[in-house]
C-alpha cells in the first residue's frame, strides 16, 4: 500500500489568525477547536511545519484533540538559505520537497509565494502550496479544496 500524502502544517496564520489588528504573534484565544475534526478527516500524514516546532504538540494539538504529530526540521544551512532568500524562496520550501521525498504533499501557510509554486513544480511536481489568509486562518472552503486534492490522489 502507497504511503499517504503529507499535509506539512503550519500554525501562525492558517491555525492561529492574527485578525484585521497589527501583525504579530496570535495568542491561543484565537485557536478554533473545530480545526481538529477538519485535520483527522483528511486522508494524509499531518506534520508540523512551524516555528513552534514541538511546542505545536504541547500547546496546540491538545487544544484540537490532535495526536503528537511529527515535527519537521530543517538543517542549519546558512549558505543555503541565504541562496534561497535570493531566489524569492521561502525558508521552508526546499526543506519540505527534501521531506517529502516522492510522496504527495500539500503546505499549508500563510507566507508562500510565487517563486515557491515554481520551484516546487520543477523539483518535486506532486504537491498543493495553499496559501492561507492570515487574518482569517483555514476557513471551511480551505478543508473542502484541500480534502477534494488529497482524494484524487
Amino acid at each position: 500500500m502507497a504511503a499517504l500524502p503529507i499535509l506539512f502544517l503550519d500554525v501562525d496564520g492558517p491555525l492561529l489568525p492574527f485578525g484585521d489588528g497589527v501583525p504579530g504573534t496570535p495568542g491561543l484565544a484565537r485557536l478554533d477547536p473545530a480545526h481538529g475534526p477538519w485535520l483527522t478527516a483528511l486522508p494524509c500524514e499531518l506534520m508540523w511545519a512551524t516555528t513552534w516546532m514541538d511546542d505545536a504538540n504541547t500547546h496546540i494539538a491538545p487544544l484540537l484533540g490532535l495526536p503528537t504529530l511529527p515535527v519537521t526540521t530543517w538543517p542549519d544551512d546558512p549558505d543555503a538559505e541565504a541562496a534561497d532568500a535570493r531566489q524569492g524562496l521561502h525558508w521552508k520550501t526546499r526543506g519540505l520537497v527534501t521531506l517529502a521525498g516522492t510522496r504527495p504533499f500539500i503546505w499549508v501557510d500563510d507566507e508562500i509565494g510565487e517563486k515557491d509554486h515554481a520551484w516546487v513544480a520543477q523539483h518535486h511536481g506532486k504537491a498543493l502550496l495553499h496559501k492561507v489568509d492570515p487574518r482569517h486562518g483555514l476557513t471551511d472552503a480551505d478543508y473542502l479544496e484541500l480534502d477534494a486534492w488529497l482524494r484524487e490522489r
